[in-house]
């Protein structure tokens, strides 16, 4: 006589049955891209305890990758003439770009000296900027375009590191405050773009670190802080040669970038790009889904 069967136990479910399903080809993660200088190179490293192609990854991981494009020393003469290089013409087994961060301008914005060979002048760096947002290999991909201002320069500290290499400043704050104003104008010419205007947020982080300032943010002298004849200021935090940024000021950049990326909420899994741990991995030992979502 046959055992009688236990209602109270449930059927084994089948493990592979329960998977979620896989995705037809590779797996491929869209991307964000960071195009430009030093200023990008220079973001993946460690600095006063924070990294800002870590923050970012950090705040897109498992539906965006974050791809680094940062060229130490180039200007934008150098990424038009390599940009179809950079960017080959989209195709299905290609990633999409879903956002293109742009800074560049630090080296274009370098004085016309016998030692220095960076120099695009202004209306070049303009046209420069335009061809590269609004290129095709680009444009295809529909992406989110954030257009950075070059940050401010302290021509003070600029100098001091500049001397043995070319008798003076090969930067001017004013001159490189010009830059970021084409960078702004660029950013309003060309529909869609989002500025993120890093000179003004670490102009005002700096003004709002050093006392004595007037309300314009001026230091006694009438100056901006990092001109010749003002004070470094909290530039010396932010802008520690002068150029190159202090993990404090990738910090600030980090903070004015963030609200234009996403959202993605926390403790939200949509949109991760393969299945969280609890739909990989749905049935305990005994084949019984334990998991409901």
């Amino acid at each position: 006589m046959a055992a009688a069967e236990n209602p109270s136990k449930k059927p084994r479910l089948d493990a592979d049955a329960a998977l979620p399903a896989l995705p037809d080809g590779p797996v491929i993660y869209n991307q964000i891209v960071l195009l430009g200088d030093s200023l990008f190179q220079f973001s993946t490293k460690v600095s006063d305890g924070f990294c800002f192609q870590g923050a970012i990854q950090d705040l897109c991981v498992r539906r965006l990758d974050v791809i680094n494009r940062g060229f130490s020393g180039w200007n934008t003469r150098n990424v038009v003439r390599y940009l179809e290089k950079i960017f080959p013409p989209l195709s299905e087994a290609t990633p999409r770009i879903e956002y293109l961060l742009v800074l560049l301008g630090a080296n274009d914005a370098a004085l016309e000296l016998d030692t220095c060979s960076q120099h695009v002048d202004e209306e070049k760096y303009r046209s420069n900027l335009k061809s590269i947002i609004t290129h095709p290999n680009i444009t295809a991909h529909k992406p989110k375009i954030l257009l950075v201002t070059p940050p401010p320069l302290d021509e003070i500290m600029a100098e001091m590191q500049d001397k043995e290499s070319h008798g003076q400043a090969a930067r001017q704050a004013a001159v490189s405050a010009r830059y970021s104003d084409i960078a702004r104008q660029v950013a309003a010419d060309v529909p869609g773009t989002v500025l993120i205007d890093l000179q003004k947020a670490i102009m005002d982080a700096a003004i709002a670190a050093t006392p004595d300032l007037d309300d314009k943010g001026l230091s006694k002298a009438g100056l901006p802080l990092g001109y010749p004849g003002s004070i470094r200021g909290g530039l010396e935090q932010l802008l520690p040669d002068g150029l190159h940024m202090s993990g404090q000021a990738y910090r600030v950049f980090f903070d004015a970038v963030k609200e234009h990326i996403g959202p993605f909420p926390e403790n939200d899994t949509t949109g991760f790009v393969l299945p969280e741990w609890r739909k990989a991995n749905p049935l305990n030992h005994k084949g019984e889904k334990i998991y409901k979502k």
